[in-house]
């Protein structure tokens, strides 16, 4: 079976997923706060909102701090462009209409449990990843796929520390 080479400029996505044996508004606090990540990522290293802003909400900005061992240590500003209580908490890192990557939560009813998905996209605007292909065009597929991996990595870490947490509460 041939699989299509990733490029940048398509937004190749990655998500995880699972099942929470917790009521989806005990899921939905440890969602929403920009600092449940930051325990089980690899990367995220934290947020703080901005502009007064004391949590998610429409428009609402926060910084992101994170670190790779091949980068090392970067800053971002991500806008929250999709909201809706309960249910899903979206954002996109930099410029809202052209950002370098769009971040989501979304969650269902699943039984008596929670069905908790975290979706990312990478591009279309530039960032770091965009500014490796254009060193190395010729590698443009690897280090998408690397890139998505680490994400996929990532977010699973923290489903699966949010799954812990929300089911010990």
């Amino acid at each position: 079976m041939n699989v299509p080479e990733l490029r940048y400029a398509a937004g190749p996505t990655t998500e995880a997923e699972l099942v929470v044996n917790a009521p989806p508004a005990v899921v939905w606090r440890l969602a929403c706060d920009i600092q449940v990540p930051a325990e089980f990522s690899s990367e995220f290293q934290g947020g703080q909102w901005l502009d007064g802003a004391t949590g998610p909400a429409l428009g609402a900005r926060f910084r992101g701090r994170n670190h790779h061992e091949a980068v090392g240590t970067w800053e971002t500003v991500s806008t929250v462009c999709e909201f809706e209580p309960g249910r899903l908490f979206g954002w996109a890192v930099g410029d809202p209409e052209v950002p370098a990557a769009r971040w989501r939560f979304t969650l269902a009813p699943a039984g008596s449990g929670t069905l908790v998905r975290q979706w990312m996209q990478i591009g279309p605007g530039e960032s770091g990843v965009s500014e490796l292909i254009r060193q190395m065009p010729d590698k443009e597929d690897r280090v998408l796929r690397r890139r998505l991996a680490e994400h996929q990595a990532n977010m699973t870490a923290t489903l699966a520390g949010i799954k812990s947490r929300a089911e010990a509460s």
